[in-house]
């Protein structure tokens, strides 16, 4: 009897495990991908899903993910390194040890290895699941998608105790965002995170299903075949998320809970077979108002800091108050920053503040944390003056009898339609600040973080591209006057086109969103009407200088061949009668200095990828151009970041043509404080050591999160970065430099190398700075980087 139960549990075993080995269609040993295009995938049996490689938006990157393959979405599932895509010829190879993704250079970038690592995998296989699995002898999984989910569960996959999903960060950035979910304890709780760090702020979402009796405590969280989600105890029962219920089952729809960017939990459904307009619909979600789960003294809320909170068609919705902006135009939940200038101080001391100072009403919102000082009993005015003449005070709260102090930055802002109170908001006379009737606050965002993408560089490139595009007008203007309407050859040659300006007026709408504006013209977006439709920067000069025909002939010949994943492309330019036009390529999220010196800071490892980003630029304009290109103004407000926030230098053209004149070219320099070159200064040859030295500079401004230069530190030595560098550097406090920072101090040996690389390109002598080269190489770790020297002459390039 014994033996018989025996063979009956085996065969009950096979036939449990046989859907699962019948649905695997298996991949070999040294089977590869290529992330070339997105037709690089392994599919599951039934083609419902395919794992491979997914391009992002028709760039460079790929992503190494798993989606539904039969509906028109291909909604993604699953994903590996989010937070660094493969670059295009990455590639994907399964061996013994597991998958392992190599960049183009080979090197490895992710991998998924058996556990332990001892086992050999044998083979993988995509199940009808959506589950991909490694196998190893015995047939036994050694490693599963399922078991390392990202921000999706499917139908059939269970999470085990210490699981956890994470958010992205938006619905196109695949990097980890603001929330988690983690069934912990026997609960299934939702948290905030501090990004860009990883630290937990308390739950705002909790099953509570843990207990101090273990056998009643959650044990496994289960999406099951039927589309219901639920938790069984350790003693086998089951408990629903509250409020759910359980479904009805239904064969004819897929399935998915996903932990979505705007950190809602939530179970959707799709009908199988359906038209093609069809989208994912939700049917039920957690919590059920995210504007009133989140209410926590730390952190900024489900908006982040300075925003509020709505609930629109389900959903949570992110805008800004009067007279602010968007931190980030393209990911609302990110927060907002005020668009003037705020406090006391400097010249605002010998004026009245109530001549610098104007309230402004804006009811229906509430910030209820966050108050300094309550005042009662108050009338609407005296609350009003109270708060102008209070430096600290930015916004005040008034309900008919008190009057709430509030300060930078607000926290848990929420849409309130009841209940009596006026929010009174401080603001700048005079100053640019957002339409009061507009709540968003978006309009008016764009011109102020997108302003420095095209104006922010140096009046002197501004000049340089003026006194460009006067000889392209006079170039073409002969040209029309001999009757030969034939393009220069040279210019032709280039990835530069000439566009007529009617086109660019279709594609700005009559030049109607103004991103920003200077000296020498306006920079409005636009959308090309024909071809790719691709977004462009569209820039108006309005002043022209007549000048080297010749010279500027050459150059623009030569920076309309460059083309680099991280430089700024310039598209072309109109001259059509009194029109001076330049288009460039359109950059979504700003300067590397809004992300830079914003708080919180960036994360460690985007810092490190930002880095050899500008790095790979700068390489690509001394030595892999046809023309030799020297940058002259390398600093994070000439850095600017696409939706991916890929680092692209800007500004890099006509740069040689400052060579021509050489005292012009030192009072030009010397107004960028803190990144000059010491040779600047002196009478001799400028080479591309001079951008060297402004990379060194920035690269401590990337590791450290501050200015080259803030001159309010009492300490003088801390004032000038370079000089506190090297004095921490000297003593081992890099701990200090990095603010104790955790990601970056338990990278030391990267932190580490890396300052003494800074160090290296901020020498004096031109001639001891490595070449932007064997910068890389030194960076990327196939260089031993030896001792620098201390430099000598930290303050010669601020002293001016």
């Amino acid at each position: 009897m014994a033996t018989l139960a025996a063979v009956s549990s085996l065969i009950f075993l096979c036939l449990s495990l046989l859907p699962y080995y019948s649905s695997a269609a298996n991949i070999t040993l040294g089977s590869s991908l290529s992330a070339t295009n997105n037709n690089s995938s392994w599919l599951s049996p039934s083609g419902e899903f395919a794992f491979g490689f997914r391009q992002l938006n028709n760039s460079d990157l790929f992503l190494l993910a798993i989606w539904f393959n039969k509906i028109p979405q291909r909604t993604i599932v699953w994903h590996a390194n989010g937070d660094n895509p493969a670059p295009r010829g990455s590639t994907l190879e399964l061996t013994t040890n597991g998958l392992v993704l190599n960049n183009p250079g080979g090197r490895m970038v992710w991998y998924a290895s058996p556990s332990p690592a001892t086992i050999a995998v044998t083979k993988a296989a995509l199940l009808d699941t959506g589950n991909f699995v490694l196998t190893g002898n015995g047939s036994n999984f050694v490693w599963e998608s399922f078991k390392n989910p990202t921000d999706t569960i499917l139908p059939d996959q269970t999470l085990d105790l210490g699981s956890m999903l994470f958010s992205k960060l938006t619905e196109t950035n695949f990097s980890k965002g603001r929330f988690e979910l983690h069934f912990d304890n026997g609960s299934v709780q939702l948290n905030p995170v501090a990004w860009p760090s990883r630290s937990l702020y308390n739950w705002y979402y909790s099953s509570e299903t843990s207990s101090i009796n273990s056998s009643e405590s959650g044990n496994k969280f289960v999406f099951n075949a039927s589309g219901n989600i639920y938790i069984v105890k350790t003693n086998g029962e089951t408990a629903q998320l509250f409020p759910w219920v359980t479904i009805t089952p239904r064969v004819d729809l897929y399935y998915r809970a996903t932990l979505d960017s705007d950190g809602v939990f939530t179970q959707y459904a799709f009908l199988k077979n359906s038209p093609t307009n069809q989208s994912w619909w939700a049917l039920r979600i957690l919590p059920g108002n995210m504007c009133t789960a989140i209410f926590s003294d730390i952190g900024s809320g489900p908006c982040g800091f300075n925003s509020y909170c709505s609930i629109q068609n389900g959903r949570p919705s992110c805008d800004c108050p009067p007279g602010f902006v968007f931190v980030d135009p393209n990911n609302r939940f990110m927060g907002c920053r005020p668009n003037f200038r705020q406090g006391c101080g400097g010249d605002d001391d010998s004026r009245d503040l109530g001549e610098l100072y104007e309230i402004r009403e804006f009811n229906n919102v509430d910030w209820p944390l966050g108050d300094y000082e309550k005042l009662q009993p108050y009338n609407q005015k005296d609350c009003e003056q109270s708060c102008i003449y209070d430096c600290s005070c930015a916004v005040a709260i008034y309900d008919g009898t008190r009057c709430w102090k509030k300060r930078l930055p607000l926290s848990n802002g929420r849409y309130r339609d009841t209940g009596f109170s006026k929010v009174l908001f401080k603001v700048r006379k005079g100053d640019s600040f957002s339409d009061f009737g507009d709540n968003s606050g978006s309009r008016r965002g764009r011109p102020i973080l997108l302003g420095a993408l095209l104006l922010g560089g140096s009046v002197f490139f501004n000049v340089v591209l003026l006194v460009a595009v006067s000889i392209v007008v006079c170039v073409w203007h002969h040209k029309k006057e001999a009757g030969n309407n034939v393009q220069d050859s040279s210019i032709s040659d280039t990835n530069m086109r000439c566009f007529n300006y009617k086109e660019l007026e279709e594609a700005t709408d009559a030049f109607k969103e103004e991103l920003g504006r200077g000296s020498f013209g306006i920079v409005y977006k636009g959308v090309l009407r024909s071809g790719s439709r691709n977004a462009i920067a569209v820039k108006k000069l309005d002043k022209l200088a007549q000048e080297r025909e010749r010279e500027f002939k050459t150059e623009l010949s030569a920076i309309g061949r460059t083309h680099h994943k991280n430089l700024v492309q310039l598209h072309g330019f109109c001259d059509e009668g009194v029109h001076r036009v330049l288009v460039y390529e359109f950059m979504s999220n700003g300067t590397l200095a809004n992300l830079l010196f914003a708080i919180p800071k960036p994360d460690w490892y985007l810092r490190v990828r930002i880095s050899l980003e500008i790095a790979k630029g700068l390489v690509y304009l001394h030595e892999e151009c046809n023309v030799p290109i020297i940058h002259c103004d390398i600093k994070p407000q000439n850095i600017l970041l696409d939706q991916y926030l890929i680092a692209k230098i800007s500004d890099f053209g006509l740069s040689k043509l400052l060579l021509s004149n050489q005292s012009r070219t030192r009072t030009m320099i010397r107004g960028t404080r803190g990144y000059v070159a010491p040779e600047w200064f002196k009478n001799v040859p400028v080479t591309a050591k001079v951008d060297v030295y402004s990379f060194g500079v920035m690269l401590l401004e990337i590791i450290c999160c501050r200015r080259s230069v803030e001159m309010e530190f009492e300490d003088e030595r801390r004032a000038i970065l370079t000089d506190w560098v090297y004095d921490c550097y000297i003593e081992g406090r890099l701990d200090v430099l990095v603010d104790n920072e955790e990601a970056a101090t338990a990278d030391v040996d990267r932190l580490h190398k890396w300052l003494m690389i800074a160090i290296w390109c901020i020498q004096e002598d031109p001639s001891d700075r490595p070449a932007m080269k064997m910068v890389m190489q030194m960076l990327e770790g196939f260089l031993d980087v030896p001792q620098p020297p201390c430099p000598s002459s930290f303050r010669v390039s601020v002293e001016y």
